[in-house]
């Protein structure tokens, strides 16, 4: 097989495939509004979108481009869910705020979907659910734990045998499935600018290059302060989730930091594309050290699994993704993997996304442990909707004043370290 090209890793494939085109000047000068957004991926776009919808004067401040962090270099499923099952959720938030999270998220991708449609959003949409796989004959336990879960709160999933496993994935190393047909597969970064041209034309004013610096409470509102400009609004929304940056005034959420890397193949055959995912569902599967694949609307197969590439030992990791690639179809053995790249995903301690009030009118949402696309669009329509009508209770989740996460870089150390130990050992014939 042929290398895979060492490409800048700060750039996924999205970038190059995105049809979406939107560019926001950077905030200069003093300005007023009722709402300051801090941070341009999927949840602080969709909360600019829906304010602006609302008829609120918003003002969004990104400190790259939009969709420049995890939205724009992720998997692009979009889940009817989190990773936890329903009864562990339930089990480590409670039974009522856990059914409440749970049924929240449910609805996730409808209201992806929905608004893909309703702003033209050119994000390659397929609908066709998503395939959770079992990555030995010991993962159909799990599912089958899962199905129960997921059936039980009113869940349309279907359990399939290791035959109709293999058979809709075109791979042999596959032992069943968990079929979600609420679920599907967008271009990530497609997705995040079409949210960004929507708010636009909402009239929501959005600026990239233009980082938070500073945030104070004073007179009853909230100031924000980026190299250039100043905005003061009655209340904020801030949205920067695992690419968080320091500002003055603001203590920054502790998350873990944990990677995800991808590689994609150059366009596949039709010969091939008939047997490898043909009805075009998105996968990970029930390893430890998940790993994932889907294909984009170009028949590109993008294989991707947990690791980061910018240190010494993450030629494991590209090497690892070849044999992955070999291995689960073998017809795509000498096929190259032209690109290489990682984001990087915040997670908390119970791997559930959180909020937390830091003021009064303020809202801050993070951690969503890898499953950013639904939940961040709903997240960010929640907190607009809380704000705009005063009342908190409808959030999916209950604002907390305080967080804490231990030890959050000795964990960072520790995921990579397994994930690199995985990929030296794995799938080796």
């Amino acid at each position: 097989m042929a290398p895979i090209t060492k490409s800048d890793i700060t750039l996924s494939h999205w970038h190059q495939t995105c049809r979406e085109e939107v560019r926001a000047s950077a905030l200069d000068g003093t300005v007023t509004a009722d709402l300051v957004v801090i941070g341009g991926g999927y949840t602080g776009l969709s909360a600019a979108l829906h304010c602006a919808k609302a008829g609120l004067e918003v003002r969004l401040v990104e400190a790259g481009t939009f969709g420049g962090g995890g939205s724009g270099r992720n998997v692009g499923l979009v889940n009817a869910g989190l990773w936890l099952p329903p009864e562990e959720i339930s089990a480590r938030i409670g039974a009522a705020a856990g059914a409440k999270l749970s049924s929240a998220l449910a609805g996730a991708p409808d209201l992806v979907f929905d608004l893909i449609e309703e702003f033209s959003i050119q994000c390659e949409p397929v609908r066709s659910g998503t395939l959770h796989c079992a990555h030995a004959p010991s993962g159909m336990r799990d599912l089958e734990n899962r199905h129960r879960q997921l059936t039980a709160i009113g869940a349309p999933v279907a359990l399939l045998s290791p035959n109709e496993a293999k058979a809709r994935v075109g791979s042999e190393e596959v032992h069943g499935a968990i079929h979600d047909p609420r679920a599907g597969t967008i271009q990530p970064l497609g997705y995040a600018k079409g949210l960004a041209r929507a708010a636009m034309e909402r009239g929501a004013h959005l600026h990239e290059n233009s980082p938070a610096t500073a945030i104070e409470r004073s007179g009853g509102k909230w100031i924000v302060t980026t190299p250039s400009g100043q905005i003061t609004a009655q209340q904020m929304i801030i949205a920067t989730n695992a690419y968080a940056l320091p500002i003055k005034g603001l203590p920054t959420p502790a998350t873990v930091p944990v990677h995800f890397f991808q590689a994609a193949t150059e366009p596949l055959s039709g010969e091939q594309l008939d047997q490898i995912l043909p009805g075009r569902e998105g996968c990970w599967d029930t390893a430890m050290v998940m790993s994932s694949w889907r294909l984009d609307q170009a028949g590109r197969l993008i294989l991707g699994g947990m690791g980061s590439l910018d240190h010494p030992g993450s030629f494991v990791h590209r090497s690892w993704v070849k044999r992955k690639l070999a291995k689960m179809f073998p017809a795509l053995a000498g096929v190259t993997l032209s690109q290489c790249w990682h984001g990087r995903i915040a997670m908390t301690g119970e791997y559930l996304p959180k909020i937390m009030s830091p003021g009064e009118g303020a809202l801050i949402a993070f951690g969503y442990s890898g499953r950013g696309i639904g939940p961040g669009t709903l997240f960010g329509k929640a907190m607009a909707d809380a704000l705009i009508t005063g009342d908190t209770s409808s959030l999916p989740r209950t604002p907390q004043e305080h967080h804490t996460l231990p030890m959050a870089g000795m964990k960072q150390v520790y995921y990579e370290t397994g994930a690199t130990l995985t990929h030296l050992i794995k799938d080796r014939f």
